[in-house]
């Protein structure tokens, strides 16, 4: 197995991603779905010498001792990589995601231009978030550089690993890696107060102890961008809130509430007009409403009717209303919307024309004509 030549294939094939297995061919992910190269099984022999290829002697050192490691590659003329080394069933494998060099704008990346605004909050925080493989760090890495083009910040970020390599424009930015320049996200944050920045990301919140003092940076004049796993706006606020225990839940709802910009939700659908994946993107934003809908349990879960209706006023969408966009694009197939949408019986009976009365911020999704 040629490990250089596997690269140059998947790069030229645009795939996002590569699964080296032993037993297994060389398996790319291209627009989604899974793709074997070739037929020739990968041996324990074209593991190691992969490994001795990319990793350096203190990085195979680790692996001894620690069975999964995070890096990042960068491969003269073919570009960046994230890689992720891991066991199982006694041997190591690679899952490696290919990294554009160059960050891609909010226009290249199909989202809403909402987002500009977003990107101009001063402090605060701001949440992307998605399923592995959604584009989460490609929009926080967007969201970065607008801010880079068009005011002068300091930036600081903290990732495992470092993905897009920045170059300072306006602003000046300072990229720490997890296990070369810290130990941690919690270290690194807490480092942060004295380093004088303007803008911090956070790659991951992981744990009660980084999502404190993330919150406590937002709270205190800083703008603080990160990642959580979760699916939707309201899950978000949930999750952020069962970081910590009972008694202190309505103190971080006020945390919350005061302190949130924006959430960014994502899903990448398949396109039908061209090859390729366009995101569905469900957008909050804190306006009065949504404050009070954090503060109060009983109403948090109509977060998402707010959203909905707060569509033209505030730029606001949700998944549907995302979905429902594309598909009158003609971006989509009709099949492809009902399999993404959160409510199918509900987009179903939109797509007819027919809608309720409390389907407020619908109206430019109706059907024309």
């Amino acid at each position: 197995m040629n490990f250089k030549q596997i690269l140059v294939e998947l790069v030229e094939k645009k795939g996002s991603d590569l699964h080296l297995r032993v037993g297994l061919p060389p398996v790319i992910r291209l627009n989604g779905e899974l793709t074997k190269l070739g037929s020739e099984r990968t041996t324990v022999e074209d593991i190691d010498a992969a490994l001795s290829t990319i990793l350096t002697p203190d990085q195979l050192a680790k692996l001894k001792t620690n069975p999964e490691l995070d890096l990042a590659l960068s491969v003269s003329k073919l570009g960046r990589f994230r890689i992720n080394i891991y066991r199982q069933r006694g041997t190591f494998s690679l899952a490696l995601r290919t990294v554009n060099t160059d960050v891609p704008t909010f226009e290249q990346l199909n989202l809403p231009t909402v987002m500009k605004e977003i990107a101009e909050s001063r402090r605060g925080l701001i949440i992307v978030t998605g399923t592995t493989g959604s584009g989460k760090s490609t929009t926080l890495a967007a969201l970065i550089e607008r801010i880079n083009s068009t005011r002068a910040e300091n930036i600081l970020t903290i990732e495992d690993p470092i993905e897009y390599v920045y170059r300072d424009q306006l602003s000046i930015i300072s990229q720490r890696e997890i296990g070369g320049d810290t130990n941690s996200f919690t270290n690194a944050l807490r480092a942060a107060f004295r380093q004088d920045p303007d803008v911090i990301l956070v790659g991951e919140i992981r744990d009660i102890d980084t999502m404190n003092i993330a919150l406590t940076a937002a709270d205190t004049g800083h703008l603080v961008l990160t990642t959580l796993h979760t699916l939707n706006a309201v899950e978000t606020i949930n999750r952020i809130i069962s970081f910590f225990p009972p008694h202190q839940h309505h103190q971080v709802r006020l945390l919350v509430s005061g302190t949130l910009r924006a959430i960014i939700s994502q899903r990448l659908i398949p396109r039908s007009d061209i090859a390729g994946r366009i995101p569905a993107v469900e957008i909050l934003r804190n306006t009065a409403s949504i404050k009070d809908a954090i503060l109060d349990p009983e109403k948090t879960i109509g977060i998402l009717d707010l959203i909905e209706s707060g569509h033209i006023q505030y730029g606001m969408q949700s998944f549907d209303q995302s979905i429902m966009n594309h598909y009158r694009q003609g971006i989509i197939s009709y099949q492809q919307a009902l399999n993404y949408t959160t409510n199918p019986d509900d987009f179903e009976l939109r797509v007819k024309g027919i809608t309720g009365a409390s389907d407020r911020g619908w109206n430019e999704f109706k059907p024309v004509g």
